[in-house]
């Protein structure tokens, strides 16, 4: 079906056809990192034997590659793949690395992260680009859309957080899957879903038109030309050769260390260098969104306990009231369960409010992301109310902390990625999707050194002096976000201006 941009771009309704296609193969991806996510913790410390403090630096590391990859997953498909090749091989690259997790994960789990982690970074930022493009600049149903597409990225979030946990625990599936390879099957399954998802994408392909085609070379002359298969090839080689690196850095943390210290500045100046060579109200935009990216840092850092210290809070500081259900699975995919509850209600909230001119511009919508978050963690603190003697408190009020968490998300995360779209220029918004992806990764890395400082601390404690300082550690980073939110809100008018008319 050869479909132009402006047909695909020129539809009715709420949400483009394309968009739910895009949502199923976005979904069965995050199925497998969730799935990954979900379980790093715990079988670091249960499987592999690593102390608390390793394991949330290792889950740091980890994650912390995971998003910085993106960008450069981003450049690569901006300069040379294009959208669709980088979200195959990305897709493949994931593939193997469940398969090697599925063979041996006491092993070869360090190799089997690392193949995800690179893999990840080609797939991610570049589907999202791709949803971005099914809008004309300035559709103001471009929020909706990107909240639609967050509900798919949750689906898979919430599948693969509970249940690869759940079956490596043994808690689903004890009876038919023996002892020695529940952990097994639990990494194969991520697999499994990735091939769903990209043959999903396979047909998903004919419905849109030029979106995410490799790019072509632009001559002196002004004609255009397909690029070097060479350079092509150039990508898959460079981007194994990534794998052992990034599998010795994360095994070593002070690697990581030394790589977050200078990617930052790096990426920094690299997105000023190519600042230069844009129009002033272009050069403005991206500016207000570096302020976008930056303050995400801190969002993360606070919000990303969720795979680390909250892990471990989690498996010794909560019961199961409710519904019996097990704490572990549901602080890994309860977030997704409520952004599935809310997240299309939210986008119809955001089109009815700018139908009757009331709608929170961005900058507003990020500042209440800060405030959902801060008050979401002083829940958590409040959980120490309900603790037992042996420090052991409800999972039921810990669950609507997660509630009002999640609403926190859903006003910055799935508006980041649609803002990241609007204010970028065509040749960049690759790059600076990846961008946006890199600041989670330095809020992954600083979540990693707070969980470690935590559990260090913590060492020696009993369970309930360990609840009491989780808990004084979860009350201050609440304090932070709401700081930060009330920040946020009170520069909007500069920001405002900055952004040139782009809501």
């Amino acid at each position: 079906m050869n479909l132009t941009l402006d047909q695909i771009q020129d539809f009715k309704g709420k949400y483009p056809r394309q968009i739910w296609s895009l949502f199923f193969s976005e979904m069965w991806e995050r199925f497998c990192f969730y799935g990954m996510r979900g379980m790093l913790v715990f079988f670091m410390i249960s499987q592999l034997h690593l102390d608390e403090k390793d394991a949330n630096l290792q889950y740091g590391a980890t994650q912390a590659f995971v998003y910085a990859f993106t960008f450069v997953g981003g450049i690569f498909a901006d300069k040379i793949l294009g959208f669709r090749k980088s979200l195959f091989w990305g897709g493949f690259l994931m593939i193997i690395g469940s398969v090697i997790l599925s063979i041996n994960p006491h092993t070869y789990f360090f190799l089997g992260i690392s193949f995800t982690v690179v893999g990840t970074g080609f797939f991610k930022p570049n589907i999202s680009t791709m949803v971005g493009k099914l809008y004309k600049s300035g559709d103001n149903r471009t929020d909706a859309g990107f909240s639609l597409f967050y509900a798919g990225i949750n689906l898979g979030a919430l599948l693969g957080g509970y249940f690869c946990v759940a079956i490596g625990k043994g808690e689903m599936f004890a009876n038919l899957i023996p002892e020695d390879k529940r952990w097994n099957v639990a990494f194969g399954l991520a697999a499994v879903v990735m091939v769903i998802s990209l043959i999903n994408f396979i047909f998903t392909q004919r419905r849109l038109g030029p979106i995410g085609l490799q790019p072509l070379k632009i001559l002196k002359d002004g004609s255009e030309v397909a690029i070097e298969k060479w350079k092509e090839y150039g990508v898959y080689v460079l981007s194994l050769i990534f794998v052992p690196l990034i599998m010795i850095m994360v095994a070593k943390t002070e690697y990581t260390d030394y790589f977050m210290y200078t990617v930052g500045p790096l990426t920094l100046l690299y997105l000023f260098y190519e600042m230069t060579k844009v129009s002033a109200v272009e050069r403005s935009k991206l500016f207000a969104a570096l302020i976008f990216i930056l303050f995400s840092i801190v969002f993360w850092g606070i919000y990303e306990q969720s795979g680390g210290s909250l892990s471990i809070f989690a498996a010794q500081n909560l019961n199961q009231d409710l519904l019996g259900l097990d704490p572990n699975g549901v602080n890994n995919s309860g977030g997704a369960f409520f952004i599935l509850l809310v997240a299309v209600p939210i986008g119809l909230l955001w089109i009815w409010l700018s139908k009757k001119k009331l709608e929170p511009n961005t900058i507003i919508k990020f500042g209440l992301g800060f405030l959902f978050l801060g008050l979401g963690f002083y829940a958590i603190f409040a959980t120490k109310f309900f603790a037992n003697a042996m420090g052991v408190t409800s999972l039921s009020i810990f669950t609507i902390a997660l509630f009002i968490i999640t609403l926190g998300e859903m006003c910055l995360s799935p508006i980041g990625l649609s803002i990241m779209t609007k204010l970028s220029t065509e040749k960049l918004q690759g790059m600076m999707m990846g961008m946006w992806f890199l600041a989670s990764a330095y809020g992954q890395y600083v979540a990693g050194l707070i969980g470690a400082n935590l559990a260090t601390a913590r060492e020696n404690s009993s369970n309930l002096e360990k609840l009491n300082a989780y808990t004084s550690g979860y009350k201050d980073l609440g304090l932070y976000a709401i700081i930060a939110g009330v920040v946020l809100i009170l520069i909007s008018p500069l920001v405002k201006k900055l952004m040139h008319g782009v809501k």
